[in-house]
């Protein structure tokens, strides 16, 4: 690793998911800055060089000028940009130019990312590939909501979801009948807006149903690749984060995934989501996220350590392809707990059996034997995440 002497890494963003950012890199030796505007867990590892709090990250433009200004008091020159949030993507795929006169950005150009950045071009582009989706009507009034030609219950989300998720601290909400259906799509287009909002179906089952495929992506081959399903997730219907993920082997979502990223000739890190449709036995895409994941860090364990390979190949080391080997499981006890519960309340999970998925899992999401002071972290910060961002 010569060829990365005085070369770290830039994480924005010092939640969980950066922190499995900061321990993967950390731990070969590597520098970590980690910049964010909230609150995070991220600063209090070992692992972290160096940890700037600035005022926002939400506005692109400014945040652009926030992570230069950073670099270039730190001189963080030639450094990999890792973004953990879509806006965060967004901003770097618009600004790479400027960007790159400090930094490396693996990012890649607008003309890719804008395919994950809005769910309408997502289920176009999988259309025209042939790869499923559910069903799904963009109404742009109250009136358009007769054209939707299905049965309750249905998924009402953005095409965007920045905004969206930022107001209500929800990725998706579940309308079970026609009026619930007006109600939500009023409140949904008051905050997103009347050409954001989409009426999907729902897919019934949940988040065992749900599989994604997570990839680091170079020259139309998965470099890495790991294929998990999401045993539990938070909130039991639509997760705004998985809290246990297994990894499996499920070869179509590898063949769906590489056909979608290859159309848009993409690099770096990715993860699209899929759920197993009952009805039909095909597996739709959900989503498509052009960064790292919450549960990135089970891959490290599993064989296939995302974040390192994505610095490897920034600064030259052109990295050998790997899998990851399946049946290595991922928790996140901050939210797995409470998700359980809701769970255990309905009937629909023993008590036996949840303790023996923790006994069994291989990775917890934040609390580590060798960097202790996250975890510790976490728990202070309890109440300021529950305001913040409602887990």
């Amino acid at each position: 690793m010569n060829r990365a002497d005085g070369v770290g890494a830039v994480v924005v963003g010092g939640d969980y998911q950066g922190l499995g950012i900061v321990r993967s890199l950390g731990r070969r030796g590597l520098p970590v800055c980690v910049i964010d505007d909230e609150r995070s867990i991220s600063p209090h590892s070992r692992y972290t060089t160096h940890a700037v709090r600035v005022p926002s990250l939400r506005d692109q433009d400014r945040s652009v000028d926030v992570i230069l200004e950073v670099g270039s008091r730190l001189r963080l020159d030639g450094w990999v940009l890792f973004p953990t949030r879509e806006e965060t993507v967004a901003a770097f795929s618009r600004h790479r130019d400027r960007l790159r006169e400090r930094f490396r950005v693996p990012t890649c150009g607008w003309d890719a990312v804008r395919w994950a950045w809005d769910k309408r071009n997502t289920y176009r582009l999988a259309q025209q590939l042939g790869i499923p989706v559910p069903r799904t009507w963009y109404p742009k009034s109250i009136a358009d909501l007769r054209d939707v030609d299905a049965e309750p219950p249905f998924a009402i989300k953005p095409a965007i979801k920045e905004h969206f998720f930022y107001a209500t601290k929800a990725k998706a909400w579940k309308a079970r009948t026609r009026t619930e259906l007006e109600d939500l799509f009023r409140r949904a287009a008051s905050v997103a807006g009347l050409g954001e909002v989409m009426v999907q179906e729902f897919i019934p089952g949940d988040g065992s149903q749900q599989f994604a495929c997570c990839v680091f992506f170079k020259r139309g081959t998965a470099v890495g690749q790991m294929v998990v399903r999401r045993l539990r997730q938070h909130p039991p219907d639509f997760g705004r984060a998985s809290t246990y993920v297994e990894t499996m082997d499920v070869p179509l979502l590898e063949s769906l995934s590489h056909r979608l990223l290859r159309a848009v000739d993409y690099y770096g890190l990715a993860e699209l989501e899929y759920k197993l449709d009952p009805r039909d036995g095909q597996y739709k895409l959900l989503d498509f996220n052009a960064r790292t994941w919450g549960y990135h860090s089970l891959g490290g364990r599993a064989g296939v350590d995302f974040p390192y390979l994505l610095f490897a190949d920034q600064i030259g080391c052109a990295p050998d392809p790997c899998r990851a080997r399946a049946g290595v499981r991922w928790v996140r006890i901050l939210t797995d707990l409470p998700t359980a519960l809701s769970t255990l309340a309905g009937g629909k999970l023993a008590w036996r059996s949840y303790v023996n998925s923790l006994r069994i899992a291989h990775t917890e999401a934040v609390f580590s034997r060798d960097d202790p002071m996250p975890g510790l972290a976490e728990i202070a910060l309890l109440p300021y995440l529950w305001v913040k961002r409602g887990f």
